[in-house]
């Protein structure tokens, strides 16, 4: 097991602080991500499918995580 540091920010820093620290198995992946961070106070209330992104590049649920990535729990995005 790894602990894993994640930025997270607005209502997500909120809710989980920020960084939010999980303990995974590395090498791991996105999906195993956010199913320990749904685990945290607070984490109830995450989407089905929020926005990560890894070293700065969008990633999807199978999108695996080292040990040292730079991880981001991004919230919905608007814009115009």
């Amino acid at each position: 097991m790894a602990r894993l540091e994640v930025r997270t920010f607005a209502r997500y820093a909120e809710l989980l602080g920020d960084p939010a620290a999980v303990e995974l198995t590395m090498p791991s992946s996105v999906s195993a991500l956010l199913d320990a961070l749904r685990q945290l106070p607070g984490g109830d209330v995450l989407p089905s499918h929020p926005l990560v992104a890894i070293n700065h590049t969008m990633a999807s649920d199978d999108t695996p995580i080292r040990a040292g990535d730079v991880v981001a729990l991004l919230p919905p995005l608007a814009g115009g």
